[in-house]
């Protein structure tokens, strides 16, 4: 094996790496806010008394859940445009992504809904408490603090999941390394250098989520229970 190993060649481009980093983080995170409300929502309709609106929320779960992201970010990009309705790649991304989170979410938001006992909204109703009340300290905060960690789980592997959207030509990280990588011809150093890129997002997500598990969830840390 004569292959001579030269990160310098791809260390030259870290603007350009960096830039693309950025990027993901901007899609990851606004995919993530949005999806955790159509996960809410939609996990309220899963559980909603009218079946029209549990079927219509149950097939957007099932078909999300059960085609490839890449055919979903294919739809939304070139399925529109061919319909008329162009978009750019980074809002066709940001919507496919939030579309995809927002199936995994209302699952993950119907499990926690439904962990809450039904004795502690009977008992908040008898202190009068109101419906908006009731739903937002008794069910919402309850709910969320229990699926948390599997919230977050799912936030990172999204962003993980983010690289996909370089197929459409969206400037992230992959796409950054993939031009990278057809300019110095350094395959193995490009995509170690991304893999570690990739790994250090994924803390910075996860110590994120922790800090902010940590400032919502005040009970929670008072009984020393980590998230």
């Amino acid at each position: 094996m004569n292959y001579t190993f030269d990160f310098m060649a791809v260390l030259a481009n870290w603007d350009r790496l960096l830039a693309g980093a950025w990027l993901t983080i901007e899609l990851s995170t606004l995919a993530m806010a949005i999806g955790f409300v159509l996960g809410t929502l939609g996990a309220l309709g899963r559980l909603s008394s009218v079946a029209a609106v549990r079927t219509l929320v149950g097939a957007y779960v099932e078909i999300i859940r059960n085609t490839p992201l890449l055919v979903q970010v294919f739809i939304v990009y070139f399925g529109l445009a061919s319909a008329g309705l162009k978009l750019s790649a980074e809002v066709a991304a940001l919507i496919t992504l939030a579309i995809n989170i927002g199936a995994y979410s209302t699952e993950i938001m119907r499990a926690g809904i439904l962990s809450i006992h039904r004795g502690q909204i009977e008992a908040a109703e008898c202190l009068a408490m109101s419906k908006a009340r009731i739903f937002l300290h008794v069910v919402f905060l309850p709910a969320v603090e229990r699926v948390y960690p599997a919230l977050s789980s799912q936030f990172v592997l999204l962003m993980l999941a983010s690289s996909i959207t370089s197929q459409i030509s969206v400037e992230e990280l992959t796409a950054a390394a993939n031009l990278v990588q057809s300019e110095t011809f350094r395959s193995f150093e490009v995509y170690v250098v991304i893999a570690l890129l990739y790994f250090a997002l994924s803390v910075l997500f996860r110590i994120g989520f922790w800090l902010i598990g940590q400032l919502v969830f005040t009970r929670r840390r008072k009984l020393g229970t980590a998230l």
